[in-house]
């Protein structure tokens, strides 16, 4: 069998990666993998996913993931739901620590380095692929030309109310800037 037909792996176990030389990988998933990210993820297509990079020791107990993630995927447009092409470059970079402890409690710190995590016992390539593609993707993705239109809906003979006429300190800020405009400061007779 030759080196182009061997599927390459797609998880490592951490006990088994070298520690002293960098493990590269390729992960590009199939048509049915990306069908079903793509599902998951609430996509209308899935073209393209490619995650490359190595997985190297830092230190003794350290490990460091770097790669690339690379995409092409279609959203629907959050105004009109006509598909929505996206092109996803991103960095992704993973450190893995051996003696990592999860901050616990109701009001836990969060670390400065939000790349670390827990040594895992196994690194599992299209967990992170689909965890970075999700991240990297535009959260309200707007096909060119839609504009977001307010919409007020009311019954016959009824006015309709706008955002500004439920927002509880909307009429105290209009009796500020009138009271800035004539000039006063407080009640009358003060100054």
């Amino acid at each position: 069998m030759t080196e182009a037909a061997q599927p390459r792996p797609t998880r490592f176990r951490t006990g088994g990666l070298s520690p002293r030389k960098p493990t590269r990988f390729s992960y590009r998933p199939e048509a049915e993998e990306r069908k079903a990210l793509a599902e998951e993820l609430g996509l209308l297509a899935l073209p393209a996913l490619e995650l490359t990079g190595e997985i190297r020791p830092s230190g003794r107990d350290e490990l460091v993931l770097e790669a690339r993630l690379t995409a092409r995927a279609d959203q629907p447009c959050s105004v009109s739901l006509v598909p929505v092409p996206s092109r996803i470059d991103e960095t992704v970079r993973r450190r893995y620590v051996a003696d990592f402890k999860t901050p616990e409690g109701d009001e836990a710190e969060m670390p400065e380095d939000d790349t670390v995590e827990a040594m895992p016992e196994m690194i599992d390539l299209p967990a992170i692929a689909a965890e970075a593609l999700a991240l990297a993707l535009p959260l309200y993705p707007r096909a060119p030309g839609v504009e977001f239109a307010q919409a007020l809906h009311a019954g016959e003979d009824v006015t309709p109310l706008s955002d500004d006429d439920v927002k509880p300190f909307s009429a105290l800020q209009g009796l500020a800037e009138q009271l800035k405009a004539k000039g006063n400061s407080g009640p009358e007779g003060e100054a």
